[in-house]
């Protein structure tokens, strides 16, 4: 006969305590309660029992929990009885009556009966006889003795404690069942268990999981089909673009043939002039980049304005050379063909991307950009929060706000990452905001401003003050009313950017020229503006954004869509600020081409390209909001590819 491996070691009283030291503690009467099988328990029990010095297997273990909580159940059926010998019955009755006494109640003959057979007979005798080795004599019953003599067990009746979340529900008493036993049927080694259910919280909470699981997987999946679906649509629009160069080509090449001896010089450049004076002067150059169309319309009418550039179009642009004390009409005009435009849309990008900062762990905060907004009030109080949070998003380190004091709360509730100064309307205000000029690279001016004298009084103020720092100064919205009204408040300055739209441009126009504007021609008008401004740098904002500063013309022609909001202006101008600073800052990087410009062309397209990507996710129901999620993906796509 085989001799059971752990029966037969005695327990001391000090590893006894030790071991229900671990075995009272919650996590593993927890895991004790929820489980069917609980050799694992037992395993990590003994484990913990052998890092207190005292080696025992976990079959120990559990052999001697049983025999204690035989024990402990006869001395408190003996305590209801008053026969005063339970102390007798269980040494450690307190330290099992403190644990036990928090679960759920059990009925002591069935605990007393369940560990009368098998395993349980000598943990009896080896608690009686604590002290002294049991026999191996011992009696072990086999699989016959159980055929010969079936048994009939039944279960009695208990409370099953039922827990819905935290709320307690009535105990269902279960009834009695009965099994029988068949002449087959061998004894379970571990005796009968009680079986427990997992309780319904547990159940939801693990079908909530396995839903959220499933849901999880669903939208990846999701967004591996949008991903492969958007790199389909750019490779159809590369083929596409692929075949507008081709065409381009071929009508350059038809250009070549019909410009009889000028030949292969037509292609790049068509110069011709005729100055106001005999005397040779120098002469700007005008650089028009004709923007890729997508459909043949378009294709043709580049065609033909090519061809009237290249048998002698006059630009009349006035420009004053102090080094000569001449006047001169500058009229040397290039016209590139559809491929070069191309390229010269792809080396402009490339500028941009000389300017944009590394990410690199050396760097301090406000290194690599600290954005000034004035503008916010009552009635405005989005606009200043989308020009601030744009700059923030597309790499400059602090937005600093200067708002009113009825806008400050307001625009801090939308966001925590910007800094709002609510001195704009105070009587001190100038003097309030010149305080942190020294620590600020751009100015955006005009988001959210209003119309109001005092406000825009402070304003110009702030701007004269900016000026006299060399910061960078953009100019949007209300602040464009402000230069119309006032043009020499920014007139001449070098560093100064104005991005209206057309019905701005117009009114600044007019301002300037006295004259209504004349809308067949906006290349034109642009440079016009530009000039009278002092060769200031302007963004008109429209179908293809132009950007001139009165000597070389700019057009962004990155697809975005047909839905305008109500903020777009706004995160142009504040996204403009972080590019105009890195741009100001690099200058070398620009190869010679105005910083503003460059700076102005990163803005315009990555403006363009937000909008693209969020109404392909939302369509008509895009707002500026949208537009601004999409600044990191579009920013990576265009400049870190």
């Amino acid at each position: 006969m085989l001799v059971n491996p752990t029966r037969g070691f005695l327990w001391s009283d000090a590893e006894t305590r030790a071991l229900l030291t671990i075995w009272g503690e919650q996590d593993v009467q927890i895991a004790l309660d929820g489980n069917f099988r609980n050799s694992h328990v037992y395993r990590d029990v003994a484990s913990r029992l052998g890092d207190m010095g005292y080696d025992r297997t976990p079959d120990q273990c559990r052999i001697r929990v049983k025999s204690l909580k035989r024990q402990y159940y006869q001395a408190k059926d003996a305590f209801t009885k008053n026969n005063g010998q339970y102390r007798k019955l269980c040494k450690f009755f307190e330290e099992m009556e403190r644990i036990l006494s928090n679960r759920p109640t059990v009925d002591p003959q069935e605990m007393i009966d369940s560990v009368a057979v098998g395993d349980e007979m000598m943990d009896g005798t080896e608690e009686e006889g604590e002290g002294t080795e049991q026999s191996s004599d011992s009696y072990m019953p086999s699989a016959t003795d159980y055929a010969e003599h079936p048994v009939k067990i039944e279960y009695p009746s208990y409370s099953i404690p039922v827990t819905v979340g935290s709320v307690p529900v009535k105990p269902i008493n279960a009834q009695p069942r009965t099994t029988p036993s068949t002449s087959s049927c061998r004894p379970s080694r571990r005796g009968r268990k009680r079986v427990a259910s997992l309780p319904l919280d547990k159940l939801m909470e693990r079908f909530l999981e396995q839903s959220a699981d499933a849901e999880e997987n669903f939208y990846k999946m999701e967004e591996q089909r949008l991903h492969q679906e958007e790199r389909r649509r750019e490779a159809e629009h590369s083929r596409e673009l692929h075949m507008l160069h081709m065409l381009g080509q071929i009508f350059s090449g038809v250009a070549d043939s019909s410009g009889g001896s000028r030949g292969g010089m037509a292609a790049a450049a068509n110069v011709s002039a005729t100055p106001m004076q005999s005397a040779p002067s120098p002469t700007p150059v005008s650089v028009h980049v004709a923007p890729v169309s997508s459909s043949w319309s378009r294709i043709r009418s580049q065609h033909s304005r090519q061809q009237q550039r290249q048998h002698g179009t006059v630009s009349p642009l006035r420009h004053h050379l102090p080094d000569h004390g001449l006047e001169t009409v500058p009229v040397i005009e290039r016209s590139f063909s559809l491929g070069s435009s191309a390229h010269s849309m792809e080396n402009t990008l490339q500028l941009v991307k000389n300017i944009i900062p590394p990410l690199t762990s050396k760097k301090h905060k406000g290194q690599d950009g600290r954005i000034g907004i004035i503008g916010g009030c009552q009635e405005y109080t989005g606009a200043p929060y989308f020009a601030a949070i744009s700059a923030l998003k597309v790499g400059a380190d602090l937005s600093h706000v200067f708002c009113t004091k009825d806008a400050a709360t307001v625009i801090k509730s939308y966001s925590p990452e910007l800094i709002v100064h609510p001195v704009l309307d105070s009587p001190n205000a100038v003097e309030e905001i010149e305080k942190w000029l020294p620590r600020l690279h751009a100015l955006v001016v005009g988001p959210g401003l209003g119309r109001e004298d005092l406000l825009l009084k402070t304003a110009k103020d702030v701007i004269e003050k900016s000026k006299a720092r060399d910061i960078p100064i953009i100019i949007d919205a209300d602040g464009l009313w402000l230069v119309a009204k006032q043009p020499s408040v920014i007139q001449g300055y070098k560093k100064g950017i104005l991005t209206p739209n057309l019905m701005e441009f117009s009114r600044l126009y007019e301002a300037m020229h006295q004259e209504p504007l004349d809308s067949t021609d906006h290349h034109r008008n642009a440079q016009q503006l530009s000039i009278a401004m002092g060769n200031l740098t302007v963004v008109l904002k429209g179908e293809e954004d132009l950007i001139t500063d009165g000597n070389m013309v700019l057009t962004c022609t990155q697809e975005g869509s047909g839905r305008r909001c109500g903020g777009q202006g706004d995160l142009l101008s504040g996204s403009l600020g972080a590019f105009a600073h890195w741009a100001f800052s690099t200058t070398d990087a620009t190869k010679s081409v105005n910083p503003s410009l460059v700076a102005a062309f990163g803005a315009a397209s990555l403006t363009r390209q937000c909008n693209r990507q969020a109404f392909h996710k939302h369509g008509r129901s895009t707002t500026t909001t949208d537009m601004i999620q999409e600044i990191s993906t579009a920013f990576k796509k265009l400049f870190e590819s």
